[in-house]
C-alpha cells in the first residue's frame, strides 16, 4: 500500500477516535439525565407558579365576595332597623291611641305605684286587686284614690281629653263564701262589675266626663293567668282601663282569647 493512503488512512481513524477522547470528559448518559432533571423540574416550576396564580386569583375573587357579603349584611341591617322602627311606629299608631307624653306620664305613674301597669304599645292599664280593693270588697283603698286621681289627670290633659275609656273588671275563680259579701255581690260577675263600676265612679269624681267611659264585668272568665295557684290567681284579681281612640267600639272582648 503507498504510503501517501496509508497516511490518508490514519489520519482519517485519528479524526474518527478524536470525540471519543480528548474534552469530552462527563459521559454521555449524565449530561442526557441532567438534561431531563432540568426539564421536569422546569415543567414544577410552571405547574406550581401556574397554581399559585389561580389560587391568587381565586383570593381576591373571595375577597371580592366577603366585601359584597358585608355590605350585603350592612344593607340588610340597616333595612331591618328600617323595618322594625316602621312596624313599631306603624303598631303604636293601630294599637295606642296615646300621645307621647301620656305614655311617659303613665309609665311615670307604674313606677311610683306597685300593682299599677302600663303597656305603652296597647295604651292598657292593669291594676292589681290588692292596689283597689280589700278582699271581696268594691270600696277603694286610700291609695287606689290617689293612683286613679293621677289617672284622671293624664287622661284630661291635651289630645287625651278626646279618648273613651273603657273600665273592665276581673276576679279570681274563688266563688263568694262570705254571707255579708254575698249580699251585696250574690257572685263573681257582680263583684267584677261593682268593682269596674266603683272606678268608673272615682274617674268620674276626678273629672273625667261620664260620656266617654264604659264598664264591663268578666268575673274570672277571661284570666290572664291559667294556673291555680294563689299567686296566679292574685294576677287574675285586677282592674283593666283601656283607652280607645274616639270612634272606637266600647267593647273590646276577644272571646278566642282566654287567656292574656
Amino acid at each position: 500500500m503507498p504510503a501517501a493512503v496509508r497516511a490518508l488512512i490514519l489520519a482519517a481513524l485519528g479524526f474518527c477516535l478524536l470525540p471519543q477522547t480528548g474534552c469530552n470528559s462527563v459521559p454521555r448518559y449524565q449530561l442526557n439525565q441532567a438534561q431531563a432533571r432540568a426539564r421536569q423540574l422546569y415543567d414544577q416550576n410552571r405547574s406550581l407558579l401556574a397554581e399559585r396564580q389561580q389560587l391568587m386569583a381565586q383570593m381576591t375573587d373571595r375577597d371580592q365576595q366577603l366585601a359584597e357579603m358585608a355590605a350585603n349584611g350592612e344593607n340588610m341591617r340597616a333595612r331591618l332597623e328600617n323595618l322594625m322602627g316602621e312596624r313599631n311606629r306603624f303598631a303604636k299608631m293601630r294599637s295606642s291611641p296615646l300621645t307621647d307624653e301620656a305614655s311617659r306620664n303613665f309609665e311615670d305613674l307604674a313606677r311610683r305605684f306597685p300593682g299599677f301597669e302600663f303597656d305603652p304599645q296597647t295604651g292598657v292599664s292593669k291594676i292589681r286587686e290588692d292596689l283597689l280593693f280589700a278582699s271581696g270588697s268594691d270600696e277603694l283603698s286610700p291609695k287606689a284614690k290617689q293612683l286613679l286621681n293621677e289617672f284622671a289627670k293624664i287622661l284630661n290633659a291635651g289630645d287625651s281629653s278626646q279618648l273613651n275609656i273603657l273600665v273592665v273588671g276581673h276576679t279570681d275563680d274563688t266563688r263568694v263564701a262570705k254571707a255579708n259579701t254575698r249580699a251585696k255581690h250574690p257572685d263573681n260577675w257582680y263583684l267584677s262589675a261593682h268593682r269596674a263600676i266603683t272606678v268608673t265612679h272615682a274617674l268620674t269624681g276626678s273629672g273625667v266626663k261620664p260620656n266617654r267611659m264604659g264598664v264591663a264585668g268578666y268575673g274570672p272568665h277571661q284570666p290572664r293567668v291559667a294556673a291555680k295557684s294563689e299567686n296566679a290567681r292574685s294576677q287574675n284579681r285586677r282592674v283593666e282601663i283601656f283607652v280607645l281612640a274616639p270612634g272606637a267600639s266600647m267593647a273590646g272582648w276577644d272571646p278566642q282569647s282566654t287567656v292574656r
